[in-house]
């Protein structure tokens, strides 16, 4: 999946890696931003927020309709892909126990005499 979301846009997989952009504005002469307002948006705004719903359109393409029905309520692109990935690799404690029971299987096998 890497591989084909970076050939369609390198940038796809920053946005799903560390969440979409959101255009901000500064709050008058205080050192805090707020979201913009879609009246608010440029065209270079737009451009990068597309880019949240182009990998998400990716990854809705690439899932079957079980996949769909888990992840249906994500708004990110990064969601859908953090529930994706414990879907079908499982958080890293069940990843790392699975490790370990599949090295101790290989160090226990051995050839029947027969």
């Amino acid at each position: 999946m890497h591989d084909f979301i970076m050939t369609e846009d390198f940038e796809l997989w920053d946005v799903i890696c560390d969440s979409p952009y959101i255009p901000t504005t500064s709050v008058r002469d205080l050192p805090l931003m707020m979201p913009k307002t879609r009246k608010e948006y440029t065209d270079a705004d737009r451009k990068t927020m597309e880019k949240n719903f182009c990998a998400k359109k990716i990854l809705v393409c690439g899932i079957g309709p079980d996949d769909y029905n888990m992840i249906s309520a994500c708004q990110t692109a990064k969601e859908i892909w953090e529930a994706l990935q414990i879907a079908h690799e499982g958080i890293i404690q069940v990843k790392q126990s699975t490790i370990d029971k599949l090295t101790t299987e290989y160090e226990l096998f051995r050839m029947k005499d027969d």
